[in-house]
């Protein structure tokens, strides 16, 4: 299966906030892992007077990092594209400092309610306490000093996930939902794969120039990748319907196949992955359960398919 031009080239350079373009600047927090890639990128926009994406994880250098690049500043507005550990909890601690006020799509929520003893498995990494003194719905936009944020709404990879375009700029904050080192991990309940494909349909109807994600380093050329992004999910979602049709019936049969060339420690959010391409499978009958989704669930072909 082919997959978009990823791009692993990225310096985090620890420490130090690094240009991006002008009025942009990105301080990378040390938090490396299969899911941050290096760590979690915050982004400081605006020159005299700021405001802050995703300030990231409570860490103590990471936090003396921002404060260092935002050198006295006053920082308006903080900005969250959304509520996992590794970009919202330092947010307490940069608005107690700085006064700003924080925006956001609203607290973390689920994607759907859980099932009878279904156990969410993201949800230690879920942030349920911060809530944000903004909630923004799809299209708002908050100005600060010289630059202006509208919320570009974006669920799939959380419930509350939220991009940030750049008025005036074809710049586009992307956060989790799209990145240039992998693709997004979407697993239920948390995500739902319905949520994602419908918001990277929305960003390929976009005119964005440059995408800057929470992980990794930009998107240089999103009219391509986007549409690329697209296929690749599509065809995982073919691969986990022509398992079932080889006569897989469980998740964890499919992801042996599917992901053979994957590293087995990342095997279990495949796992999340694939069950969120059979919920939406089921969602359009394309297939059939023995009972409510999940990963010990068994599947078949819907009767005609």
């Amino acid at each position: 299966m082919e997959s978009p031009a990823f791009d692993l080239a990225f310096e985090p350079a620890y420490g130090r906030a690094v240009p991006v373009v002008s009025g942009i600047a990105r301080i990378t927090a040390e938090n490396p892992g299969p899911f941050t890639f290096f760590g979690t990128n915050s982004y400081l926009v605006g020159s005299s007077s700021l405001g802050v994406i995703d300030p990231g994880p409570e860490d103590e250098a990471h936090f003396a990092a921002l404060m260092a690049a935002i050198g006295g500043r006053e920082v308006t507005h903080i900005f969250l594209s959304h509520t996992h550990r590794d970009h919202s909890p330092l947010a307490r601690r940069l608005q107690a400092e700085t006064g700003a006020v924080t925006v956001g799509q609203g607290p973390h929520r689920p994607a759907r309610r859980l099932r009878e003893g279904e156990v969410n498995p993201f949800a230690e990494s879920s942030d349920m306490d911060f809530v944000p003194d903004i909630a923004l719905g799809d299209g708002e936009t908050i100005a600060g000093d010289g630059w202006a944020l509208t919320s570009v709404l974006t669920p799939g990879h959380t419930a509350n996930h939220a991009a940030f375009a750049l008025e005036g700029r074809e710049i586009l904050f992307s956060g989790d939902h799209v990145m240039a080192w992998s693709t997004s991990i979407v697993a239920p309940p948390d995500g739902s794969m319905a949520d994602y494909m419908a918001a990277l349909d929305k960003l390929i109807g976009r005119e964005d120039g440059l995408l800057l994600p929470g992980h990794g380093g930009p998107v240089r050329e999103p009219k391509s990748f986007l549409p690329a992004l697209k296929a690749h999910r599509l065809g995982r979602e073919r691969a986990v319907l022509a398992r079932i049709a080889a006569g897989d019936r469980e998740i964890s049969e499919m992801v042996k196949a599917i992901y053979r060339d994957t590293d087995p420690k990342l095997h279990g959010a495949a796992a999340l992955s694939v069950l969120a391409h059979i919920e939406h499978l089921l969602e359009r009958g394309e297939i059939t359960a023995d009972g409510p989704p999940s990963l010990a669930a068994s599947y078949r072909p819907a009767t005609g398919k």
